[in-house]
């Protein structure tokens, strides 16, 4: 199968190990390009054949081919193609998506959050960040297209540790496609026709898992942690029941298993984000330490307006924004969600 992955940061890199890697016979299981924009960074993994900017320690299969550079290599990479992989940040999909829409091949992205929110319109009362499906919508229509999903930390991913993910997409093709190409001896691919189900599961288990780094960061303990990932994946269940996803999702890999994964992981930058506040470090002191981009800052804030406009409370997600935004103290923010009414559980 001909792979083509656009976008070498780590996950994308490491899904490229991972799907690259010689079986038993010293075949190696696919086809598989890795491309990226930067071409300093081309350069650095052709000549070192590893990515020591995002992965590093982890060396490159021998059939793993390298591209990039701008527009003209992203469209000879794209060239026989079986399989398209979108490995950017979800700040940059609306731009994939576009130069991707009349390609013939199933498509699928790795991102997990929501796009920044667009300038609303006079026709329109307010205007929310859409997740990568939405924006597959408005740019890319008639785009056969669903995500690779669930708890993966890259590197377990690239040094071929056993990981289960789900391929989620409305489209039959394209989860028969992505389960064909990732699936192998490490790499259990589930398939699941929940696309909005799997995308929520993945933007907002990164909001919470900042909460839970907070909680872990202020030595609370288990009991206030288990409490946190609990209360939060009852927010997240009700905010994408409330977007049309179901409710038995969030019970699954790409629920439950990537909040628990990001929210206890010390491989988690979102959970770092949390860590660090709680040490009294200011956001942009945090930011510049991980060196890597963590989607939950960037998506919590509409991830509670989408909540607002639908009627779902969604404390745990308030709290982080607050946190985020300077108007709350770590130990404020935790202090609200302990004290907030007792009242029935409801999931």
């Amino acid at each position: 199968m001909n792979i083509v992955i656009l976008g070498a940061g780590a996950w994308g890199t490491a899904l490229a190990i991972n799907a690259a890697q010689a079986e038993d016979a010293g075949v190696p299981r696919h086809r598989v390009t890795l491309w990226a924009r930067d071409a300093a960074l081309v350069a650095a993994m052709q000549a070192g054949r590893v990515n020591t900017r995002y992965l590093p320690g982890v060396a490159f299969p021998d059939s793993l081919q390298l591209q990039g550079g701008g527009d003209a290599s992203l469209d000879a990479a794209l060239s026989g193609q079986d399989l398209i992989i979108m490995a950017t940040p979800v700040s940059a999909a609306r731009g994939m998506l576009q130069r991707l829409q009349h390609v013939s091949v199933p498509v699928a992205w790795l991102s997990k959050g929501l796009e920044a929110p667009q300038a609303a319109s006079a026709a329109d009362a307010a205007s929310f960040g859409l997740m990568v499906h939405e924006i597959r919508a408005q740019a890319a229509p008639d785009l056969r297209a669903g995500v690779l999903s669930g708890p993966s930390f890259a590197l377990e991913v690239a040094r071929g540790q056993p990981t289960a993910l789900v391929a989620a997409s409305e489209h039959a093709e394209v989860r028969d496609a992505l389960v064909a190409a990732f699936h192998n001896p490490t790499l259990r691919v589930y398939a699941s026709d929940d696309l909005v189900g799997a995308e929520v599961g993945g933007a907002v288990k990164n909001v919470l898992a900042i909460a839970t780094g907070l909680c872990d960061g202020l030595q609370l303990g288990l009991n206030a942690r288990a409490a946190l990932i609990t209360r939060g994946l009852a927010e997240m269940t009700r905010f994408g029941v409330a977007l049309g996803a179901h409710a038995e999702t969030f019970t699954g890999l790409s629920g439950l298993g990537d909040l628990v994964l990001t929210a206890t992981g010390d491989l988690s930058r979102n959970r770092k984000v949390g860590l660090l506040l709680a040490q009294g470090q200011s956001l942009p002191e945090v930011l510049a330490s991980l060196g890597h981009v963590a989607e939950g800052v960037y998506c919590a804030r509409t991830v509670v307006q989408r909540a607002a406009s639908l009627g779902v409370e969604m404390p745990i997600a308030q709290s982080v924004v607050a946190l985020l935004d300077g108007q709350l103290k770590p130990a404020e923010a935790v202090a609200i969600l302990m004290e907030r009414e007792a009242t029935t559980e409801q999931p």
